[in-house]
């Protein structure tokens, strides 16, 4: 009978953190980390909003970081407005059904997104139509764009923001998807609240 060793966990953990170490020796994916953090900040403080879309895995990051902005994330504090396209049945299944799956994110980017919003498209492959599509409506509309993908693919050059993670894993992309996207939000929570609520 197959076992799956320690030794092999262990394997799986130090690539996990090879690829983590990888973008912490980019000084210039922190830097654009930096900026985005900032400008996100100056947007919630304009009243504007983040709506993240991605696919598969890439659908519940999705909904993980919306839910961070929303309930809490390090501390307790006023709900942050963001979005997830991907959480909605009756809306996937109407707007796929009526307008097919490449439409399914610009669909309710038109409805919901304004100028001056976030649309945080995520896309392991760099390569999902409707992100691509999702990217381009967001442009029409005025609102900033960022992309978190791994190596590879094109749609990386339609964005304002790309974050591409040094790997063609999909594990591994995600696993640093998730990092930028919780070190995105806690810079926001805490650069918008902290001196109110860490304070008391």
């Amino acid at each position: 009978m197959a076992v799956y060793s320690s030794d092999e966990i262990r394997k799986q953990i130090e690539k996990s953190i090879e690829v983590k170490k990888k973008i912490l020796r980019d000084e210039g994916f922190l830097d654009k980390i930096e900026m985005l953090v900032n400008d996100v900040v100056e947007a919630y403080r304009k009243g504007n909003k983040v709506i993240f879309a991605g696919n598969g895995g890439s659908a519940a990051d999705s909904q993980h970081l919306a839910a961070e902005f929303v309930s809490r994330f390090e501390f307790d504090r006023p709900g942050l407005p963001a979005i997830s396209l991907s959480t909605d049945t009756s809306m996937l299944t109407a707007i796929s059904n009526d307008y097919g799956y490449e439409k399914l994110f610009t669909r309710q980017l038109e409805a919901q997104g304004i100028e001056g919003d976030f649309f945080v498209g995520i896309s392991t492959s760099g390569k999902s139509p409707n992100v691509l599509a999702a990217l381009a409506t967001a442009k029409q509309k005025n609102i900033k764009t960022v992309l978190f993908c791994g190596e590879g693919g094109e749609i990386d050059k339609m964005a304002d923001y790309v974050f591409r993670v040094p790997s063609r894993n999909t594990a591994r992309i995600q696993e640093s998807h998730i990092l930028i996207g919780h070190i995105l939000c806690g810079g926001v929570e805490k650069l918008i609240f902290a001196d109110d609520f860490l304070q008391k």
